[in-house]
């Protein structure tokens, strides 16, 4: 009865000192965390989506009755307008064309806003919808595309 008390004692002693070595593995157990899986890992940022990546940017600068574009020239696809208010009044940008009809939220002086279009061929007007400022001159046009009245 001795010896089976004694190999219970052992097997005991066994068990525990192999969870032991589980637990201490599992939380990294080694000194100074080196290759000890200890290390945090860090999350990347999500990639931006194909659409994100692949839209135009263009900026939008709204002065009193006057919107000035970073280009001239558009192709068919998709945009971003950042639309920044430099002037002192409130303004705000509205894009119309061909299946295209949207607009900035109205910016105070010195507010910026991100407008998302997807442009097709054909001539747009951009224009501030606020308070008749398209009528004191605060539009312009753009045409998409090598299309010039259909042709």
């Amino acid at each position: 009865m001795r010896g089976t008390l004694t190999r219970s004692r052992r097997v005991g002693a066994a068990l525990a000192a192999g969870a032991l070595a589980g637990v201490l593995a599992a939380c990294g157990g080694g000194y100074g965390g080196a290759g000890s899986g200890s290390a945090a890992t860090v999350a990347a940022p999500p990639p931006a989506t194909s659409a994100e990546a692949a839209a135009t940017q263009v900026t939008a600068d709204l002065s009193d009755f006057h919107i000035a574009l970073s280009q001239k020239t558009f192709k068919a696809g998709a945009y971003t307008f950042t639309v920044k208010n430099t002037g002192h009044q409130d303004h705000a940008l509205e894009v119309e064309g061909p299946g295209a009809e949207q607009r900035s939220k109205t910016l105070a002086p010195g507010e910026s806003d991100k407008l998302d279009v997807t442009l097709k061929d054909g001539t747009y007007e951009l224009y501030c919808p606020v308070d008749g400022h398209k009528d004191l001159g605060m539009k312009t046009e753009i045409t998409v595309g090598g299309a010039v009245n259909g042709r």
